[in-house]
């Protein structure tokens, strides 16, 4: 016979409802009983009815994910981290790709407004284009990222003050000619773009350096093959710079092949720091100088965000920021 929610109760030394709390992942349940009511469930190898359950509160069990490019390094292993925290609140995670198509951020607003998912995560490029403007009576939600908007929850890393610290950790080196790439061009504008230029630019402007065209680079699309076409035509037009901050890691491997390619080495010729801290980073050669930010604590207080509205749907919107480091690693040194 099925082991009921009342048997693991029973067992655990607990009540039905702190259960079906630790199943449901919604309200705080103390660690030590969280673990008590765990053993209970595996130990009868309890399988909650799910369509009962969904009946009973409006529920599903999932929530939405959804990031502009699952293909990035970065984007994974963000993912690896809500998909684990998830589980652990007893929620399946409904992937999706966003990309530069607000209507697929629209389709799962729909989702969520048809109780289909119970909240969504959405990593807007820009708050300009995303579904979430305009949109009335909108779902559980938190937002990700850097858009500046107060319609919703959010959860993100300083990446002005980041970007700052990060230049100025490549002037305390003795750099002066310090450029970046990944800023926004023509054909590339995301709203994280404008704020790590932002934040290399008060760093510069703070030191007495020249903020110039000839220092900010920008290419389509935030790749390795994107990074190295676009460092390559930089050098074609311009001196190389004493330092290259990119805004990602990934940016930062593409730049690190396209300074080799042009005979100049990193560090010694040119330092190369990126921004995430991703695994690919800390193993190329040398190692990127980062920065570095918790994935498993972002993706911790985004859910805690995201339970707390789906319970309480009218409470007051939060903007939680995630602290960074910079991780000094081989591909920067000190000026000669």
């Amino acid at each position: 016979m099925r082991a009921t929610v009342k048997d693991v109760a029973a067992l655990a030394g607990v009540s039905p409802k702190t259960v079906s709390n630790v199943i449901n992942g919604v309200v705080f349940v103390r660690p030590e009983t969280r673990e008590r009511v765990e053993q209970a469930l595996a130990e009868l190898d309890y399988v909650p009815n799910l369509s009962a359950r969904g009946l009973r509160n409006g529920r599903t069990g999932s929530i939405a994910l959804a990031f502009p490019d699952l293909t990035t390094p970065y984007s994974a292993e963000m993912s690896h981290w809500f998909v684990e925290v998830a589980h652990e609140r007893g929620w399946a995670v409904q992937l999706e790709q966003t990309g530069t198509r607000p209507e697929r951020e629209g389709e799962l607003l729909l989702r969520g407004k048809e109780h289909l998912v119970d909240g969504l995560v959405l990593n807007p490029t820009s708050l300009d284009e995303s579904a979430i403007v305009g949109t009335e009576s909108l779902p559980p939600l938190v937002v990700i990222g850097e858009v500046e908007q107060t319609l919703v929850d959010q959860v993100r890393v300083d990446s002005v003050a980041a970007a700052r610290d990060m230049t100025e950790h490549l002037i305390g080196l003795g750099h002066r000619r310090i450029a970046v790439l990944g800023s926004s061009g023509r054909d590339f504008d995301t709203a994280t773009a404008r704020a790590r230029t932002q934040g290399w630019s008060e760093a510069m402007a703070a030191a007495g350096l020249a903020v110039d065209e000839g220092l900010r680079w920008s290419c389509d699309a935030w790749s390795p093959a994107a990074a190295s076409a676009a460092v390559t035509e930089a050098l074609a037009r311009h001196d190389a710079p004493d330092a290259l901050f990119c805004f990602t890691d990934s940016l930062a491997i593409g730049a690190v092949h396209a300074l080799w390619s042009a005979g100049l080495r990193v560090p010694g010729d040119v330092s190369v720091a990126g921004f995430d801290d991703i695994a690919d980073g800390r193993f190329v050669l040398p190692p990127l100088t980062t920065v570095a930010l918790d994935k498993r604590l972002f993706a911790e207080r985004t859910l805690e965000l995201l339970a707390a509205r789906i319970a309480e749907r009218d409470r007051p919107t939060e903007l939680v920021i995630i602290p960074h480091t910079i991780v000094a690693r081989a591909s920067t040194a000190a000026r000669r």
